[in-house]
């Protein structure tokens, strides 16, 4: 599977992004798929995952609500829509496919990775 992360850009503090994630390859649809992202002299972290069965999402503690992933497997994209973005939201966002083992939180459980896409929020 291929994955190619786009929809990144500067934005004011308060505004919205949707962020989108195309697949090639493999059948979409058989992964769960997530979103980490990497902030500046930080971690890689998990942000949100949705599951390919019934189309569950979970979400990182610190979204609070703001953020909403979907996925259009007809079109082979999930999407991630950032609402009310902070400051600390700054970071580059990586999609990522599942391998279908271990918790969706953790990166060494996807197989695959998109090159990555930057969101800048100015304050």
């Amino acid at each position: 599977v291929q994955l190619q992360a786009f929809g990144g850009g500067l934005v004011q503090a308060g505004g919205s992004l949707r962020l989108s994630c195309g697949a090639h390859g493999r059948k979409f649809g058989m992964y769960a798929m997530g979103w980490f992202r990497r902030a500046p002299g930080k971690e890689r972290e998990f942000v949100a995952a949705i599951n390919w069965s019934d189309g569950s999402t979970y979400y990182a503690d610190f979204v609070e609500g703001r953020f909403a992933i979907s996925r259009d497997d007809a079109k082979n994209t999930v999407y991630l829509q950032m609402n009310s973005l902070k400051p600390e939201d700054t970071a580059v966002y990586y999609c990522a496919a599942h391998s279908g083992r271990g918790s969706y939180e953790i990166d060494r459980t996807y197989d695959y990775w998109g090159q990555g896409t930057l969101v800048t929020v100015s304050s």
